[in-house]
């Protein structure tokens, strides 16, 4: 069965909307474990604006409490800044079980393409070399149909996690069979490389299930923005299992 990582992120935009600790990012992460969640995702940005580096240790201890994974996310080259000790030192830090390096500016709202396999990649297998030798398996951000997404395997990455954000456009549109398409492809082609494949960004209840319907082999997504907002409405625990039930129903395709 396909894995649900939840992303807290959200949950640290309210709290940093307002100052101080609520909502606690800390009590939402356990509360989605509680609810059957498989693991925790965050994305530590420099500009710190929704989790921050002292959100790491406690969710950290929560999730080797639980037996389940925490996932960090990062420009593993967004260089080190007063508050951001920098991607390297932060998992250091905690040791995640993932590190999913994402190729985002510092000036992106959200992480909106993944990384060419094209020129030299020399710095990007020095960057998964030391996260890997942190016992870390290194995913890698990519956008669907990405070409010399072989090369990945190569640089030492165990997983690519397909970008889902303009398979979510195209669903919303009601013409989602090419990027479906799109997605089954580079998901097949990471597969024949050796490489695990995780999915995500803006995928939503409504969907999933269409998705990993016809993806191959997705051993986790990563969600976080359509579930807390899906929570607003429905609860946190409930958003959860709604999800989960949408895992349990979906037969994998191989």
């Amino acid at each position: 069965m396909t894995r649900l990582s939840v992303n807290v992120n959200k949950i640290a935009v309210l709290r940093n909307s307002r100052g101080g600790g609520e909502p606690d990012v800390l009590a939402a992460a356990r509360a989605c474990l509680d609810a059957g969640a498989h693991g925790i995702t965050v994305h530590p940005r420099p500009d710190r604006r929704h989790i921050v580096a002292e959100d790491l240790p406690p969710l950290a201890a929560l999730t080797a409490r639980r037996g389940v994974e925490l996932n960090i996310e990062g420009n593993p080259f967004a260089p080190p800044r007063a508050g951001y000790p920098g991607l390297l030192a932060l998992c250091e830090q905690v040791r995640p079980a993932q590190v999913t390096l994402v190729p985002d500016g510092d000036g992106q709202l959200t992480s909106d393409h993944g990384f060419a396999f094209d020129g030299d990649l020399q710095a990007l297998a020095v960057q998964v070399g030391a996260f890997a030798a942190l016992g870390c398996r290194v995913s890698l951000f990519v956008d669907a149909g990405v070409a010399g997404l072989e090369r990945a395997a190569a640089l030492g990455a165990d997983r690519i996690e397909i970008y889902t954000g303009p398979y979510a456009e195209a669903f919303a549109a009601r013409e989602p069979a090419p990027a479906l398409q799109a997605c089954a492809d580079t998901a097949r082609r990471a597969r024949a490389a050796g490489l695990g494949v995780n999915a995500g960004h803006d995928l939503s209840q409504a969907n999933l299930g269409a998705f990993l319907a016809q993806v191959p082999g997705v051993q986790e997504v990563s969600i976080g923005h359509a579930l807390v907002g899906e929570a607003l409405y429905a609860g946190l625990a409930a958003t959860v299992r709604g999800y989960l039930s949408i895992l349990d129903s979906t037969a994998p395709r191989a």
